[in-house]
């Protein structure tokens, strides 16, 4: 099994900053994405930005050049920094990974973090 942990979420002023992070255990052989989503109330869940292998990083229009993702490969950690943070940005976020497992072969396994509340308010 994989665990994703999360931290850093909280509340921020508009125009503030937050640093996500998200660590991931267990049985990995290597991490082929690492991503963050979000749910705000009564909306679907979204792709905020994504890290792969493949594809490098992506970004929602409605981030981009306000948010960075990282990712230490590793130390199977991933990040995500937020700037000039809006209140509209205020939702669940969720770290998501796409990884092969030891042992499992070309068997891509996704796995979800818990979520952390993000809040920007004045």
């Amino acid at each position: 099994q994989v665990q994703l942990v999360e931290s850093g979420g909280g509340t921020v002023q508009p125009g503030g900053s937050l640093r996500l992070s998200c660590a991931a255990s267990g049985n990995i052989f290597s991490i082929v994405a690492m991503g963050w989503y979000r749910q705000a109330p009564g909306k679907q869940r979204e792709l905020v930005a994504v890290d792969s292998s493949s594809g490098g990083t992506n970004y929602a229009d409605s981030v981009k050049g306000r948010f960075t993702i990282s990712r230490d490969n590793d130390k199977n950690t991933g990040a995500l920094q937020m700037d000039s943070l809006k209140p509209e940005d205020t939702a669940v976020y969720y770290c998501n990974t796409k990884v092969y497992r030891s042992g499992y072969g070309l068997t891509l396994y996704e796995y979800w973090g818990q979520g952390t509340q993000v809040t920007v308010s004045s």
